[in-house]
């Protein structure tokens, strides 16, 4: 298959795919050749990529290969993530769950149900585990646990049933949560990396605390329900209840951006922190295990017509100063990386759920491709934002950053002075308007869906480039050809 992809997005390809084992050297390089067009063209729809009929038949063709797995294009992508975290302290690893909604109007496809408002739904279910390294970049993914639900009556026991209880946790959905984790945990250790996984209330549940207890990674999971504690001098109490007559550990000020459900203000937050023994019940078999954690409790303290902030976080990370529970705060932050991933993945960038694939094996391959687009892309806004001195070239290849500079050189005010070397904050802005961004709608930085816009501009413009520079290289070579010809003696010729 012919890569009609830029150099860069091929070498990205390569680092992120090239790692696939499927058996043959042409699928290997065929692989490379549909995730780096993918990254250049990144769409839900395989034949928006591809703009031949030959690229388009090799694309489907790959992806319904039964002669390797989604599983081996995740544990490639996984494995240059974790080798990107070696040599940091340590990173944060959100662990999310999501649905891809997938179109199926028939039902003829080989997807399950997924919890959506609209009725019938079908799709794909996945849990993942994303890196984050400390300053809040978007490093890559650590697991993507992908599975459908079954389709028959009854498999799915209701809510709140001692048949939903009593099954193993092998059965439960919360098995996928766990595979995640360990996932992502055993890269890291093979990298000597220390991970802080990042779960929201979702993913509160005694299987899952027990799962990250049992490792030496640090956690931070979001309190769900009001838990049952064990009290120093005996008996049992409630959480909430035992924290709140304490006096608060300190406090700060938080920024609150506005939103249609609340408006924008700053919202003054009272830090709780207490060392509490939680009692984890089994509902099969009604056992009590104990667990020892810290308590980090955050709250607004005057909302003004609003429901006030609040996070009751649950950590195995040593708090003794208002500093570390800032740190477990700041830590737990993070975790709206994977929403922005989430976000990007699903419609700002690559819309991956318009996808019309026909089985759920090529559309778990295709996703993966394309989740690891989406993190390519927030890595690239967040570097902006959180390095913006560092050079374009950290991200880019020089032939992109020569073309961007050409691309706003043209385009640019006439006050403004172009650099040859600019900053990658420079570049991602430049990106992004050429993607259609103005800065007037938001008034924030450049997001997702104008930094793919513009990647696709400048994609262009490379490509331009890249064949300029082989129409000179051919005429200067049909030059000197005819410059030795005409130098030769007669009697050679």
């Amino acid at each position: 298959m012919r890569i009609s992809a830029s150099l860069r997005a091929v070498a990205w390809a390569e680092r992120e795919f090239g790692g696939v084992s499927v058996g043959d050297s042409r699928r290997a390089a065929r692989l490379v050749a549909v995730a780096a067009c993918a990254c250049d063209r990144p769409a839900g729809k395989v034949s928006a990529v591809f703009s031949t009929v030959k690229e388009r038949e090799g694309a489907y063709d790959m992806l319904e290969n039964e002669h390797f797995s989604h599983e081996a294009l995740v544990d490639s992508m996984a494995e240059a993530t974790a080798s990107r975290c070696a040599g940091l302290r340590y990173v944060y690893v959100p662990v999310d769950g999501s649905s891809l909604t997938l179109p199926d109007h028939g039902q003829s496809k080989d997807f399950g149900a997924v919890s959506t408002n609209v009725q019938g739904a079908r799709g794909l279910k996945v849990i993942d585990a994303l890196a984050v390294d400390p300053d809040g970049v978007v490093v890559g993914w650590l697991a993507l646990t992908y599975w459908t639900r079954s389709n028959e009556p009854g498999a799915r026991p209701a809510k709140g049933t001692y048949a939903r209880a009593a099954r193993d946790v092998e059965d439960k959905e919360t098995w996928h949560w766990i595979e995640s984790i360990r996932a992502a945990k055993s890269r890291l250790d093979a990298r000597g990396v220390r991970g802080w996984f990042q779960i929201d209330r979702e993913g509160d549940g005694r299987d899952v605390l027990l799962e990250l207890a049992s490792t030496e990674h640090w956690w931070t999971v979001r309190n769900n329900t009001d838990r049952t504690i064990s009290l120093e001098e005996g008996g049992v109490g409630h959480l909430r209840e035992q924290l709140s007559p304490q006096s608060p550990q300190g406090s700060y000020d938080l920024e609150v951006s506005g939103t249609k459900k609340r408006r924008a203000r700053t919202a003054r937050m009272v830090v709780r922190v207490g060392r509490v023994a939680l009692r984890l019940r089994d509902r099969r078999t009604r056992r009590i295990t104990p667990l020892e954690v810290t308590a980090v409790w955050t709250r607004e303290t005057t909302p003004a017509d609003e429901e006030p902030l609040d996070w009751l976080l649950l950590t195995n990370y040593p708090v003794t100063t208002l500093e570390q529970a800032h740190e477990v705060i700041a830590g737990y932050a993070t975790r709206w990386r994977v929403e922005e991933c989430h976000k990007t993945w699903k419609s700002d960038g690559c819309n991956v759920e318009d996808t019309q694939l026909h089985s759920a094996n090529a559309v778990m391959k295709w996703a993966t491709i394309l989740a690891a687009v989406a993190a390519r892309i927030e890595r690239l806004k967040r570097l902006a934002r959180k390095h913006p001195d560092l050079p374009a070239t950290v991200e880019l290849a020089p032939i992109e950053v020569r073309a961007l500079v050409l691309l706003k050189r043209r385009y640019k005010n006439a006050k403004e002075s172009i650099r040859d070397d600019p900053t990658i904050k420079d570049a991602v802005l430049w990106i992004a308007q050429l993607g259609g961004y103005t800065g007037k709608s938001s008034g924030g930085p450049p997001g997702a869906l104008t930094i793919r816009r513009g990647l696709e501009r400048l994609n262009a413009a490379v490509e331009m480039l890249v064949a300029l520079a082989a129409e000179g290289e051919k005429k200067n070579k049909n030059k000197n050809d005819k410059r030795v010809v005409h130098g030769l003696p007669s009697v050679g010729l």
